[in-house]
């Protein structure tokens, strides 16, 4: 018996009860009218339990995360194939809370999308481009050209993630398979890959980032 359930209903019913009904073993009428009301106590209580829970992002459930996720991001937070709630909420705060606006925020975005850390050069970054004089970086040693006449522009490398196969499926020319010797008796083919970050989300990302009025200039390699 737990609190809420129809068997806990009921006893709390049952203890309402003025003691000239007798004893629960001589009253199968009143009780099987009492398990009635209890059952559907119970239903209204697991209802109002299951409420409070989507009341708040770290307890919601189902469906109530997808609307959650709608009313921040719109279309651009969506629930990936086959995602968990608790993976599901898990990126749902992360992007409420992620950092904007800053070279830090845009490589820790790609880093939680892709898992590699992206290269930024910016041209008006020393850091970036280097500078004569500099004690580790200069002309023909180390850096990109810089150019003051790109102000508020960056140049971003993005990496795909490492991909990790097909389970079950191997290649040309390996042990255990291979053209005429398949591992499993099937072709592979994309649509075996579920839940791959594709190269319109690395751009996504980038964008839902950088600062307004900048331009980042993005290319994605494997």
């Amino acid at each position: 018996m737990a609190t809420g359930d129809q068997q806990d209903v009921y006893r709390r019913l049952r203890g309402y009860l003025p003691p000239w009904f007798g004893d629960e073993a001589d009253t199968q009428i009143i009780n099987g009218l009492l398990n009635g009301l209890a059952y559907a106590g119970a239903y209204v209580y697991g209802l109002l339990a299951y409420a409070r829970l989507q009341t708040r992002i770290k307890t919601a459930t189902d469906g109530w995360l997808d609307m959650i996720a709608a009313d921040f991001f719109g279309s651009a937070l969506l629930r990936a194939a086959n995602q968990s709630d608790e993976s599901f909420r898990a990126r749902i705060l992360i992007n409420i809370f992620r950092e904007r606006a800053t070279r830090a925020g845009l490589i820790r975005i790609l880093q939680d999308l892709t898992g590699r850390t992206p290269v930024i050069i910016e041209p008006l970054r020393p850091a970036d481009t280097g500078a004569y004089g500099g004690p580790t970086i200069g002309y023909g040693v180390a850096g990109a050209y810089g150019s003051m006449l790109m102000p508020f522009q960056a140049f971003v490398t993005a990496f795909r993630p490492a991909g990790s196969g097909i389970p079950l499926i191997a290649g040309y020319g390996v042990s255990t398979g291979g053209y005429g010797q398949p591992s499993r008796a099937s072709y592979a083919s994309m649509a075996m890959i579920q839940g791959s970050v594709t190269d319109a989300d690395i751009y996504a990302a980038v964008d839902s980032v950088k600062p307004v009025a900048t331009i980042v200039w993005t290319r994605i390699s494997g």
